[in-house]
């Protein structure tokens, strides 16, 4: 699997992601040691998780494969911190945060990140804070680089300006493209790599949900219904016919073809994708052998904007 810079900043990942947003909920730890397995075998680095994924079962999940299964200095481990179900909300205050961190750390029984990201904007904690802590978790040895998931253009731009970020996550699909308006152009000036989440839109540019939903669709499960059910829109159908019709004729997969389009969108490092069971899994890392042509790709930029 070929690797890129995240940004301008120095930090390497394959350049498409293991999402661990499934683990401990749909997907159980020995499916989930065989997705880390292969993933890395394919020549994949990086890992994406977060507390609040599966209210942090992922990371327990995760952390009983590091070593064990996989040798933990082979991945790129990024996780965040933020926010608080249940409690607060959205926190990033110096306390909240670092408590955070440190949680994260023993939960996943390493000593340090990677890549760690402030989740959230929080309006309540001033930016120069939260700057002030990404830089302490750095000197300090927790982490090796620093990003922000969840902030808009302007949001990001602020705090890049304050510290120097190597990353943002963001929905980004040919189903959801509002990271180009302000987010990527923002990110581009700054030198900040995003990390593209959600890339096959919740499974819709898969085209499993053409004719309605599978009874073994994640969009048929109760954690799945809502996510799933706000990407089946009237504009959705034309899109994902075109992903289909761009397949057929590459004797491809629509997964690989929705995913290759975002992978290799200006200003991504990464595509991160979650599959719940190991089949997905197996497409996913296929997509990795798929160029598109200009034209294929000119064609569904033009379908989808």
């Amino acid at each position: 699997m070929k690797q890129r810079t995240v940004g301008r900043s120095g930090l390497r990942v394959s350049r498409i992601g293991l999402g661990t947003l499934p683990w401990g909920r749909d997907t159980e730890g020995d499916e989930a040691a065989a997705q880390l397995v292969g993933f890395v075998e394919a020549g994949g680095t990086l890992v994406d998780s977060s507390p609040f994924y599966g209210g942090g079962a992922a990371q327990r999940v995760l952390a009983e494969l590091l070593d064990d299964v996989v040798p933990r200095t082979e991945l790129v481990l990024s996780s965040s911190g933020g926010i608080h179900p249940g409690r607060d909300g959205v926190d990033c205050s110096r306390r909240a945060l670092l408590t955070q961190l440190d949680a994260t750390l023993r939960d996943l029984g390493t000593d340090h990140l990677d890549l760690w990201q402030v989740a959230a904007w929080d309006p309540r904690t001033p930016v120069d804070e939260v700057a002030a802590v990404l830089e302490y978790a750095v000197t300090s040895g927790r982490v090796r680089y620093v990003g922000a998931r969840g902030h808009l253009g302007w949001q990001l731009a602020t705090t890049a300006a304050a510290a120097p970020l190597a990353a943002t996550q963001a929905e980004y699909s040919l189903l959801a493209r509002g990271a180009e308006d302000e987010l990527l152009p923002a990110a581009d000036f700054h030198g900040v790599g995003l990390l593209a989440a959600v890339p096959l839109a919740g499974g819709v540019l898969t085209g499993k949900y053409r004719d309605g939903i599978p009874a073994d669709s994640r969009g048929a499960s109760e954690s799945g219904t809502e996510s799933v059910a706000g990407y089946l829109t009237p504009a959705t159908s034309r899109v994902v016919d075109a992903v289909v019709t761009a397949a057929d004729g590459l004797g491809a997969s629509p997964l690989a073809v929705a995913l290759a389009w975002v992978r290799d969108r200006p200003g991504v490092a990464s595509a991160i994708v979650g599959a719940r069971d190991y089949a997905q899994h197996t497409g996913v890392l296929a997509a990795e052998e798929l160029e598109l042509p200009d034209a294929i790709a000119a064609a569904l930029d033009d379908v989808s904007a």
